[in-house]
């Protein structure tokens, strides 16, 4: 089961989300110690002060997941106005016996069975105030009882919870991807901007489906992004940048509830992300193929690089050139791809093709255009792309011959898929990097022999 990772901090805002107040970033346990000290008493029994301390740590968790506050403009992830969250008391003095126990707990969280993001674990006093959550002086009575503290958070939020233990701490910036999402573009961000967009279609049905989430921008993804903008008045670009990518977030929240105690949650299919995360020594298959395949291009006009073959292992051969072209551009030489590193290779790739002269490449097929090929869309490379695979289908029959129109159709895409099949590539019908260098390589061998 995926599990999310814990937070290294967390900013508070002193005061109601509106208010003039001061924002203060402290470290996530810090921040579940002070909130557990002044909402609980150390006295208790200890499962009640576990079950409770289980609680404010998914509260709070599940304000940062769902990106609560970011999505709704604000530059915090939680206040402390027990109005709207939790009691926070900055430099107030934490009980021992409840810092030694959030030490245990505090990257542990609550979670309906089969999802995979933070409860919205709400809470209140049980006397003086009540609600459809846990009650805290409810908490002490049971454990008087004997039940241990997950047979209680289970009295207050249903038998079908797990509790996830031991999660990673590490540093979560917010999810925006840091520059606006567009047709061409391919990987994690957009599959879940795609399975977002089809989720808020469900309550809001003038929005069209993308009839296959699979983390590819294409001219669908494009029209339901446009028709989002236009229902919640954003400037209808196709583009999803900032402002659009935190509207989804904040209506994708609302529709599935996520901030509510009967959350529908994030299921646990989709948490299955397309592209690695991380790329590093013993990944392999197509993501690999295509950071190999940026190196190469990139070394070819850089002589300071490797070139390397793509082989579609990340072996130590890649390891190596990935190094080479860290240090090269400025970034820790640590021989792994990650977010960094590919936003890089992704920008000099850009930098390298659009310098190259018009009449570089004589009769050679060009070089990858830098975004993805998908059907709907027209374009210049779309009719090189044809006139390739036309030239190709006269040799080998299982590929139809299309004409060269410039514009993706369902013909095209039914070429690519053939394409992929006949030379083992994932027959996705849309062309990325490893598809387009196939089509080119092939393309070049048989104008060779021709």
């Amino acid at each position: 089961m995926p599990i999310q990772s814990i937070p290294e901090t967390i900013t508070v805002h002193l005061g109601a989300p509106d208010s003039a107040a001061e924002n203060l970033t402290v470290p996530f346990a810090n921040y579940v110690k002070n909130v557990a000290s002044s909402e609980i008493y150390p006295n208790w029994p200890e499962a009640a002060l576990r079950a409770n301390i289980y609680a404010i740590t998914t509260y709070a968790l599940n304000r940062i997941y769902t990106e609560w506050y970011p999505s709704r403009g604000y530059d915090f992830d939680i206040t402390n106005s027990t109005r709207f969250d939790q009691a926070f008391v900055p430099d107030r003095d934490i009980f021992e016996n409840i810092s030694n126990i959030t030490d245990q707990l505090f990257n542990d969280y609550v979670v309906r069975q089969g999802t995979v993001n933070p409860l919205f674990t709400q809470f209140c006093n049980g006397t003086t105030s009540t609600c459809d959550g846990l009650s805290q002086w409810g908490t002490v009575d049971l454990a008087n009882q004997g039940l241990t503290p997950y047979e209680i958070l289970q009295r207050y939020y249903g038998n079908d919870i797990n509790i996830v233990t031991n999660a990673p701490v590490e540093d979560i910036p917010q999810s925006y991807p840091g520059r606006p999402l567009r047709v061409g573009d391919a990987g994690n961000d957009v599959e879940t901007l795609q399975d977002e967009l089809n989720r808020i279609g469900q309550n809001y049905p003038a929005i069209p489906k993308i009839a296959t989430p699979n983390g590819i921008f294409g001219t669908d993804t494009e029209a339901a992004v446009r028709k989002f903008q236009e229902i919640f008045d954003l400037p209808q670009t196709g583009q999803v940048d900032k402002a659009t990518w935190y509207r989804i977030k904040r209506y994708y929240t609302g529709v599935k509830s996520l901030a509510e105690l009967i959350s529908e949650g994030v299921t646990l299919q989709e948490a299955q992300v397309p592209y690695e995360e991380l790329l590093t020594l013993g990944s392999s298959g197509t993501p690999v193929r295509l950071i190999q395949y940026y190196l190469s291009v990139i070394a070819y006009f850089n002589g300071s690089l490797n070139i390397i073959p793509l082989s579609g292992s990340f072996d130590e051969t890649t390891a190596e050139a990935v190094r080479v072209f860290q240090r090269f551009y400025g970034l820790a030489p640590d021989g792994e791809v990650g977010r960094e590193t590919w936003d890089k290779l992704q920008q000099v790739y850009l930098n390298t093709i659009s310098s190259i002269p018009a009449d570089f490449y004589g009769g050679a097929a060009k070089l990858y255009p830098g975004y993805f090929l998908s059907e709907g869309m027209q374009s210049s490379d779309v009719t090189d792309l044809q006139g390739y695979l036309s030239f190709i289908a006269d040799y080998y029959e299982d590929i139809p011959k299309i004409p060269v129109t410039g514009y993706f159709g369902s013909q095209t895409k039914n070429a690519v898929q053939a394409f992929q099949r006949l030379f083992g590539l994932e027959p996705t019908g849309a062309v990325g990097a490893v598809t387009w260098n196939e089509i080119a390589t092939q393309y070049d061998l048989l104008r060779a022999t021709a």
